[in-house]
């Protein structure tokens, strides 16, 4: 449970944040930011804004990825096209200590916000560039989305099943790239900090995420020589490891991941002692060449029972264990019922549920602040950094603001 009555505070407050993004990667880097505290000012296109405000209307007419990510920022919709559109963001950039973008190949560029150029008229400010395939490869210029990134990154090859690639449900490079942006904004915050470091440029690509994240398979095929296939809801490293139909017509997922465990599981759990005294059996590697042999004597033991027996007695033998889920169950899922993980937040539609951060933080509660309308906060953001009502006024006159709620 979050903790109540916090006093402490965020521990990103004071920090300020400017956001040239677009639908996931930067917008999870940008809302990890604001849910600690940070300010996070998201620029805009006042010509419909981030696309990912319109890739569905299933939120009360908002799309469910921008309300995902989009939480406790402000919107400011300026067109950067203009002279005048960019002199305001580099106004913006005079206030702020970090700037997040993952713009198409070559907008930084265009834009003259390349790490070069902002070393140079912001000295001090954390540059932050989230792309698609890294600086100086033959795929450095190509548009690169989450799909894109997975499928290059040989991470489809390790999803689903023999002949029926998949890419994983959630958007894991864009989020992994996000995390990982985040992490390095962190640690040069610290850096300033600690030794009065001033600004930094980093950049993390898409690719380069997704082959980290891939490490485990990477290894294993340079030094095996083996591409390893898929296998559902298993994993080619450890066996027995897998989702197993029940009796009652449900799904068990069991799993072992030491030679303990598959003891505890073929004595305790099976009542099968000649499972576990099968010398194909006695070590992982023995398991895995045996996989289905193993699978089908699981399987046909959790046919006979159903969830509730089997989870009782997989705990009772130290067996990790789980159930299934739909995203529908899981919204009820009393795990997080239970521990008060949700809560209620503004968006331009009224109050809409949404999860806490993962990190719990004595003495800390996460603002969860609102959903912006697409040029919500122009106005006032625009008078806080020091523009004139003339000034404001030219800008809205030659439609390079936009600031209507809605």
């Amino acid at each position: 449970m979050a903790a109540q009555g916090a006093v402490d505070p965020a521990p990103l407050a004071g920090v300020t944040v400017v956001a040239l993004e677009q639908a996931v990667s930067a917008p999870m880097c940008t809302r990890t930011l604001a849910d600690l505290g940070a300010r996070v000012l998201k620029v805009e296109n006042p010509d419909g804004g981030d696309f990912a405000r319109h890739y569905d209307d299933v939120v009360e007419g908002l799309a469910a990825h921008f309300v995902w990510v989009n939480r406790g920022k402000e919107s400011v919709a300026l067109n950067l096209k203009s002279p005048a559109g960019m002199e305001v963001l580099h106004r913006l950039l005079d206030h702020a200590d970090v700037l997040v973008s993952n713009l198409a190949p070559g907008a930084t560029a265009r834009l003259g916000i390349t790490p070069t150029d902002l070393a140079e008229q912001h000295p001090d400010l954390i540059a932050v560039e989230i792309d698609g395939f890294g600086a100086g490869g033959p795929l450095s210029g190509k548009r690169a989305y989450d799909l894109l990134a997975q499928a290059e990154s040989g991470v489809c090859a390790v999803t689903g099943l023999p002949g029926a690639p998949a890419k994983p449900g959630p958007p894991v490079a864009d989020v992994c790239t996000g995390l990982y942006a985040a992490i390095s904004i962190l640690a040069m915050l610290a850096a300033r900090e600690q030794r009065g470091r001033r600004g930094a440029a980093v950049s993390v690509s898409l690719f380069d995420t997704m082959t980290e994240v891939m490490g485990y398979q990477l290894t294993y095929t340079r030094h095996s020589g083996i591409d390893q296939q898929p296998l559902g809801m298993s994993s080619p490293a450890v066996a027995p490891y897998g989702a197993y139909s029940t009796g009652d017509g449900q799904t068990v997922v069991l799993g072992t991941t030491n030679d303990a465990e598959w003891q505890r599981f073929a004595r305790e759990l099976l009542r099968r002692p000649d499972l576990a005294e099968d010398s194909r059996f006695q070590t992982n590697p023995g398991r895995v060449r045996h996989r289905a042999v193993l699978d089908a004597e699981i399987g046909a033991w959790c046919a006979r029972h159903d969830l509730a027996h089997l989870q009782r007695a997989a705990d009772t033998a130290g067996i990790g264990n789980a159930r299934y889920n739909t995203p529908s169950e899981v919204l009820v899922h009393p795990q997080l019922t239970d521990r008060d993980r949700w809560r209620r937040i503004d968006t331009p539609v009224g109050p809409i549920p949404a999860l806490l951060p993962p990190p719990i933080i004595a003495g800390f509660d996460p603002p969860m602040g609102a959903v912006p309308a697409l040029g919500e906060h122009t106005i006032a953001v625009l008078a806080e950094f020091g523009l004139t009502d003339d000034e404001i006024d030219f800008l809205r006159l030659y439609g390079l603001i936009a600031s209507a709620v809605g």
